[in-house]
């Protein structure tokens, strides 16, 4: 995995990350993927807020400095992205900053791993935490 892409991560895949068992789980190889620096995550402040207030819900019963190495892993290793709007219309209007910043950087490859699809339209880019792993498995950022 030695080539480095850049990806926005859902919030849904750090939450399933954090919370699975399964210490081969898709969902934590690409969280790993993020703190090794094999994913460059794409970020814009109101990502970082939603990190936050879904990381820091009660029923998660996440610890402070398990979401404090997240968030700082993110802002540290990522890339802040400013995104011009694309006029998409999302079911939910919290995604659509997801959506614009890997729209915003996809002449870069960028990616967007969500394990919620149905939220977004159907495009080639917008990936499960499962394919992304595929794709960093095999080195195909570029085929798309």
């Amino acid at each position: 995995m030695s080539m480095k892409c850049y990806a926005v991560i859902d919030t849904n895949v750090i939450i399933a990350a954090l919370l699975t068992k399964n210490s081969d789980a898709a969902t934590l190889r690409v969280l790993h993927a993020v703190l090794d620096g094999s994913i460059t995550p794409l970020y814009h402040g109101d990502i970082l807020l939603e990190y936050e207030e879904v990381l820091r819900r009660r029923k998660f019963h996440l610890k402070e400095d398990t979401i404090q190495l997240v968030l700082t892993a993110i802002r540290q290793y990522g890339l802040e992205v400013q995104p011009q709007p694309t006029g998409e219309i999302l079911l939910d209007r919290d995604d659509l900053i997801f959506y614009e910043v890997a729209m915003e950087k996809r002449k870069d490859g960028a990616w967007l791993v969500t394990g919620n699809q149905k939220h977004y339209p159907v495009r080639s880019f917008i990936v499960t935490p499962a394919e992304m792993v595929e794709i960093m498995e095999t080195g195909k950022y570029h085929l798309q």
